[in-house]
C-alpha cells in the first residue's frame, strides 16, 4: 500500500510517501515515484520517502532515487525533515 501525504503549508509543498507496507518494488513503482518527484519539483516542492523496507530502499538506491529523494526511517522523520 502506498500512502502519500502533502502538507497544507503552501510554502513547504512537501509530499511524503509512506512505504512502510511495501515489500517489493518493480519498475512501475519506481516510475511512479520518479513522476511524483518531478511533479513536486515542477511546483517548487519536494518528495520524501518514509519507512521503506531494507529491500525497497536498496532498489531505490540502485536506481539513484535516494540521491534526489532521501529515505527516512519513519513517517514521523519524513514529516519532520
Amino acid at each position: 500500500m502506498l500512502d502519500a501525504r502533502t502538507t497544507d503549508d503552501a510554502a513547504a509543498q512537501v509530499t511524503v510517501v509512506n512505504l512502510s507496507g511495501v515489500t517489493f518494488m518493480d519498475s512501475s513503482g519506481i516510475n511512479a515515484l520518479i513522476a511524483a518527484h518531478h511533479a513536486a519539483q515542477s511546483r517548487g516542492g519536494r518528495l520524501r520517502l518514509a519507512a521503506p523496507s531494507p529491500a525497497v530502499c536498496e532498489i531505490l538506491g540502485i536506481v539513484g532515487l535516494t540521491e534526489v529523494t532521501p529515505c527516512r526511517p519513519t513517517l514521523l522523520d519524513a514529516l519532520a525533515a
